[in-house]
This record gives structure tokens, sequence and C-alpha cells, in this order.
């Protein structure tokens, strides 16, 4: 059985989305799913919306969510990295240190400041955790989505054999904002992208073998089109392809829109701490989807503690949703007696 562990799964609309892609493979319908986070509340929350996905899918995988990251790696296939350490406090640091100096930012989780200051929270973190997949899945794969990607990534390769990806959804994502530019379907049209993380283009964008950009260069002249993405349209009038990541990270990353002043910034759209915005919607979201994730809860047939050791359940689990085996006597006993540890 194939198993993918998830760290970081606190992160839950992630986690959610990132379920719902694995399980639409065949090979993955019956994997086991691991779902390890250091907050308890979030990582109930993502696994039984994860469970939910599942269901829908019409999935069978073994789902399971732990607070200890070192139970949720053994045996493990795949890794997929996705944790924000600092949470919120953190992030709204890395945007008011730098605001003191005069210096404005849109995301600030890639470069300058606020990447530097996410990579140094992040690399203890993911140095340890490529230790434990040393020792307990050292023929895994770690598949990375967090940022700082490229800084995060220097610390894998350099500190550690384990073999990693760095991976982000822009280039799908920003294709199918393209293809909508178009009214094409984004089945049916074929690109080539190249690049790096963070800053790849388009270099070709094809339907049955018929060069799209010369459209697209048109839809620019329409003022729904052009508002929507004003950064990333300026730099493909300059350099002839379209750039994968959004106009708010290319306006931080470039010093031709938030160095010239506020003025400047609004001539573009440049919106100054979008990030922050961002983060209060998403608790607002958690919040929404913990509702959620409570309905699924009361509606799921959950085995006696009695009877969950004889159906491979750990019997704290069978209660609370999540095993937790370093922090529960009884889990901890139960995970031993069954061979686990």
């Amino acid at each position: 059985m194939i198993k993918v562990a998830m760290i970081g799964a606190g992160s839950v609309v992630f986690c959610k989305n990132l379920t719902g892609d694995i399980l639409s493979y065949p090979e993955f319908r019956d994997a086991h799913l691991s779902y390890v986070d250091v907050d308890a509340e979030r990582l109930r929350v993502g696994a039984a919306l994860c469970r939910k996905v599942a269901n829908s899918l019409g999935a069978n995988p073994t789902i399971e969510a732990t607070l200890d990251r070192r139970q949720a790696l053994a045996g493990a296939n795949f890794v997929i990295n996705m944790v924000q350490i600092g949470g919120f406090d953190s992030t709204l640091v890395d945007f008011e240190i730098p605001r003191r100096y005069g210096l404005n930012f849109t995301i600030a989780d890639t470069t300058g400041p606020g990447g530097m200051f996410r990579a140094l929270r992040t690399y203890p973190m993911l140095r340890s955790l490529c230790q434990d997949m040393t020792d307990l899945c050292p023929d895994a794969l770690l598949l990375n989505y967090s940022n700082p990607m490229a800084m995060n990534m220097h610390t894998i390769t350099r500190t550690s054999g384990v073999r990693a990806i760095g991976l982000c959804h822009s280039v799908q994502g920003t294709f199918d904002q393209l293809m909508y530019y178009l009214g094409e379907d984004p089945a049916q049209v074929a690109f080539t992208c190249a690049g790096i993380n963070h800053m790849a283009f388009y270099l070709k964008i094809e339907k049955d073998g018929v060069d799209l950009y010369p459209r697209l260069f048109e839809a620019m002249q329409r003022c729904d089109v052009y508002d929507s993405n004003r950064v990333r349209f300026e730099l493909m009038k300059r350099l002839g392809h379209f750039v994968t990541e959004s106009s708010e990270h290319n306006a931080e990353y470039n010093p031709y829109f938030i160095p010239h002043g506020q003025d400047f910034a609004a001539r573009f759209n440049v919106p100054i701490d979008e990030y922050l915005r961002r983060c209060d919607t998403s608790i607002g979201e958690f919040e929404r989807l913990k509702n959620t994730s409570m309905a699924v809860r009361s509606s799921t047939a959950w085995p006696p503690a009695s009877r969950a050791s004889s159906m491979g359940i750990c019997p704290t689990a069978a209660r609370s949703g999540i095993c937790q085996p370093t922090r529960s006597p009884k889990c901890r006993r139960w995970w031993i007696g069954a061979g686990r540890g």
C-alpha cells in the first residue's frame, strides 16, 4: 500500500484540495494517508474534511491523523511538506519590521526580509524533518510546497541526502486563468512552461498547433482583463511571455513598481499588505470549515472503543479522530501492544 505523509495538515484548505487531487488517481484511491500537525484542533478539522473528500470521490484510503511526526513518516513513500512555521502572528512580524524602515510588501513569503524571516523560522524544522525521513523512510520522495521555496530547497539539499522536489500550483492555476481570458477549455490547449519557482514563463500556448499568444495580447486590451493582472501584463508587453506567478508577487520581485512610491503602486493595482488580508480571510474560512467538519464527525459512526483495537483502530482515535501515542498513555499502550512502536 502506498503511504503518503502530509506534514502541516493544519493548513486545512490546501490539505483538503491536495487530498482530492491525490485520490483522483486510481493508484492512490486505496493509499494510506497520514496527516500530522502540531495544532490538534486544526488537525482534527483537516482530517475530517479529507474523509469527506474521500467519501465524495468513492475512494477508500486509510486515513490517520496524528500529532507524532515520526509515526506519520514511518514507512512513507511520499512526504508532502506544507508547514507555515509561526502562523499568522509571525507573518504579521514579517510585515511590521520592514515597515518601520519604509519597506512595504504584498506577500513577503519568497524574497526580501519576509522571505528571509520565514526561511530562518523554517530551517530547524526542515533539518529535523529530513533527519526523521533518513531514519524512518530513507527512500521516500519529499515534495515541498512551503515557501520560501528556493531557500527551503537549499536547506534540504545542503543538509541531507533526502530526495526532494519543490512544487507550486501557480503553473496550472495561472494557465486556467489565461484560458478564462480567451474563453478556451484548458484541457484542449497545450503549453510549454519553463523557469524557476515563482518565476516561470509560458513559452508556448497552442491549440491544434495554432499560437494563442496573439489572442492573449488582444485580450489584454480589454479593461476587465488588464485590470485583473496589470503587473503581469506590463511584464508581458516587455518580455513577450506571461509569467506564472501573481501580480502581487511580481510587484515585489521587480524594482519597477513598489519602490516608486504609493502613487505608482496604485497605478498598477499593487495591493500592499495583501497577504495579511488573505490571512484574515483564511482564519474566517477555518472557522466555517470547523463547523462543517463537526457536522461530518457527528454523522460518522465511529466504532466503540471496546471494539476499536480489534478493527485495527486506536481506541483514542476512535474517540477523538486523532492518534497521539506520545501524548496519551492509553493510546501509547495500544500502539505498543499492536506491535506498532
